[in-house]
């Protein structure tokens, strides 16, 4: 790190479970956010101002104004701009020291393999399923960690499945696909904007664990929300030996 790099993180590199060393770690870091709507507007704001050093922000949809009621990446004069595009330019000018990539197309399966492959943490921020199931498939097979987080309405989720970890769960152990297609959006059901501010920033939080190798994850463990009572809820989780996906091979 460069002594304008030391100043910028200094708050950070303070803390004993940090120091120069873990920050050292998220300045060498590369985290994938797969959307940047809702969940990963707060998520990419959070690993950018951490210092984390390369983000890759994947999103082929572009601003519109129902959006900016919770999407804090993007301002009205986005409007109509591609959302990849807009976080990254927001983000390099909250933090010019970091890489911010883009991916502003919808990805084939082998151009998100590629993507997972390149990161050192997934954080799925999409809102729907068959990107979820599809970067769980990859993070399973390439061994990522990934942070998955929803939110709709007044209720919130996030979980960490970290697939270096022989127990650990995945997206499939929970949510089994069984090829219908339930999609629930914010375009049409609508959700509570600080909602998801606080799982995206969760995520963040996850992320920037993972990549230091500090503190507990949420690995095995499915944080709920209600943010109208704003009561946390935990269900413990376990890999179920007949996941499709990550099951146990015989």
């Amino acid at each position: 790190m460069n002594d304008k790099q030391l100043l910028r993180y200094s708050r950070h590199i303070l803390l004993p479970q940090i120091e120069y060393e873990g920050q050292n770690k998220l300045v060498q870091g590369h985290v994938l956010v797969v959307g940047a709507g809702g969940l990963g507007s707060p998520a990419a704001l959070y690993l950018a101002a951490s210092g984390v050093g390369t983000l890759t922000i994947c999103d082929f949809d572009v601003v519109d104004l129902t959006n900016l009621q919770r999407q804090v990446l993007h301002t009205t004069a986005s409007i109509g701009l591609n959302k990849a595009l807009s976080a990254q330019k927001t983000l390099l000018a909250l933090n010019p020291e970091i890489t911010v990539n883009t991916m502003c197309e919808r990805a084939t399966e082998v151009e998100t393999h590629a993507l997972v492959a390149n990161a050192d943490v997934v954080l799925d921020c999409s809102d729907n399923f068959a990107t979820r199931y599809l970067l769980n498939k990859l993070c399973v097979a390439l061994k990522k960690p990934l942070v998955s987080g929803a939110g709709l309405g007044f209720e919130g989720q996030i979980t960490v499945y970290d697939m270096r970890a022989q127990t650990s769960p995945c997206y499939h152990c929970l949510f089994p696909d069984n090829g219908e297609d339930t999609d629930l959006r914010c375009a049409t059901n609508g959700v509570f904007a600080p909602l998801v501010g606080i799982i995206g920033a969760t995520q963040a939080a996850e992320a920037l664990k993972l990549l230091m190798g500090v503190g507990e994850h949420l690995q095995g463990r499915l944080l709920l929300l209600d943010a109208l009572g704003m009561e946390w809820r935990t269900i413990r989780l376990k890999k179920d030996p007949a996941c499709l996906v990550c099951g146990y091979q015989t």
